[in-house]
């Protein structure tokens, strides 16, 4: 029998309204957890996300209706307070909605002019903070639904579609496509939850927080967490030194990271302390980064950091990406950890290294983008092909096919591919380590 997966990436539990499966009845999914519906083959019906109880976003659909593919969709077309996507399980090609649909409409709002605005004001609803947390129905609100197209959001049915001889709107009526015959449905949850200090101009890839066991640095000792400053504080640095020098130099700095690119082209690269869940956790950081800095091709630099610093550093600011892990003053040794992780995707190879003299060394050098096979690859939203996440996130769930050729190309020894044990925990007593991108 054919089952539906709903995925919540959040930190808090989230009520759905449930039609047509689980005899009718609501379900709450916990934060960071997963509940699965019974669907019925040719069973149809719809999942719907309460917000104080509102009804918002939905997902709803066929299991093996005409010609023997399943048909689903997202709508908001009765309102909207958080991100809602659907797919075939293991087919992230069939994937319908929008995992960003709150986040653009911040960011349309904070662009929006005061007339637009009074025009709106019964219509979408503001937090203490001025920012929209929901939306009323646009199929009820003519004037929203207009405003709506204009922001960006895509993949779902915003309006009611081609009904009763009204032809609809083109990008409603193409969400009725179907999916590739009947399979496991996959939904995910997120909402705009532990943004803190976002006003409406969040970063390309939302400001939305991963399930704990995904978030940087929880894999090895726990240490006091303290929030990082906002991304307009960054620092931009250049440098060409020898890496060994580096190393050296570095052990009179403090605590840190030997930063080094290995690639042929110049690079960014993106600190990011993790910061607290709704829920109290820590958890990922996606908008903030402390710091970023800029290497030129097969150049080094020493980036000096808090001892208080846990997190990771990445290239670029987008997701799926390659994580260096680590912090720099662990509660139990003051010493610094690290490992590098493909829980959310692999851009490229990257190694973390003491450099307290005990040579210990973690991740891989070689090029695993190269024969991956394609079922393994995400398109991001800058163009890059890249190895999906193993864990899953607002963009979709776990990719089966990363994980399988992950685990026997690099091994969960020397990186961390799903989470649990098993991956070489990198010391360094100096609290200072040093990470490679390749």
């Amino acid at each position: 029998m054919p089952n539906i997966t709903i995925s919540n990436t959040t930190g808090h539990p989230q009520e759905f309204e449930v039609h047509g499966w689980n005899n009718n009845k609501n379900v709450i999914v916990g934060g960071h957890s997963k509940s699965v519906l019974a669907g019925p083959d040719k069973s149809s019906g719809a999942i719907i996300a309460l917000h104080d109880g509102h009804e918002g976003e939905q997902a709803e659909g066929t299991f093996n209706g005409y010609g023997g593919n399943d048909f689903f969709d997202i709508s908001m077309i009765v309102g909207a307070g958080g991100n809602l996507t659907i797919e075939q399980q293991g087919d992230p090609t069939t994937r319908k909605g929008d995992p960003q649909l709150m986040q653009k409409i911040r960011t349309a709002w904070h662009k929006a002019d005061a007339k637009t605005k009074e025009s709106l004001k019964n219509d979408v609803h503001l937090d203490k903070s001025g920012l929209p947390v929901r939306v009323e129905a646009p199929k009820n609100h003519p004037e929203l639904e207009e405003w709506l197209r204009t922001t960006g959001i895509s993949g779902l049915y915003i309006g009611v579609g081609a009904w009763l001889g009204d032809p609809g709107n083109p990008n409603d009526n193409k969400q009725s496509s179907a999916a590739h015959g009947t399979k496991p449905w996959l939904i995910t949850y997120s909402d705009i939850s532990g943004s803190s200090g976002d006003h409406g101009k969040p970063s390309a890839q939302a400001s939305k927080l991963v399930a704990e066991e995904s978030s940087a640095g929880a894999h090895h000792h726990s240490a006091d967490h303290h929030h990082s400053s906002d991304a307009a504080n960054s620092h931009s640095l250049t440098a060409q030194t020898h890496p060994d020098d580096l190393r050296n130099s570095a052990q009179d700095q403090g605590p840190g990271i030997v930063l080094g690119n290995k690639s042929n082209k110049e690079q960014a690269y993106y600190f990011y302390q993790n910061v607290k869940g709704s829920d109290g956790k820590e958890a990922a950081n996606f908008d903030h980064p402390l710091k970023s800095t800029t290497l030129k091709a097969h150049s080094n630099t020493f980036v000096s950091l808090p001892g208080s610093f846990k997190g990771r550093v990445q290239r670029g600011t987008l997701i799926p990406a390659t994580w260096a892990e680590f912090q720099l003053d662990a509660s139990d040794d003051h010493g610094a950890h690290g490992d590098i992780s493909l829980e959310q995707g692999c851009d490229g190879a990257a190694t973390i290294s003491s450099t307290d003299g005990s040579h210990r060394v973690g991740g891989f050098t070689e090029d695993i983008l190269k024969g991956a096979p394609a079922a393994a690859f995400q398109t991001r939203s800058d163009g890059a092909r890249v190895l999906a996440s193993t864990m899953g996130n607002w963009l979709g769930g776990p990719n089966q096919a990363a994980i399988d050729y992950e685990r026997r190309v690099v091994g969960q020894k020397k990186a961390y591919i799903t989470g649990g044990t098993g991956t070489d925990d990198i010391a360094s007593k100096n609290q200072r380590l040093a990470v490679d991108f390749y």
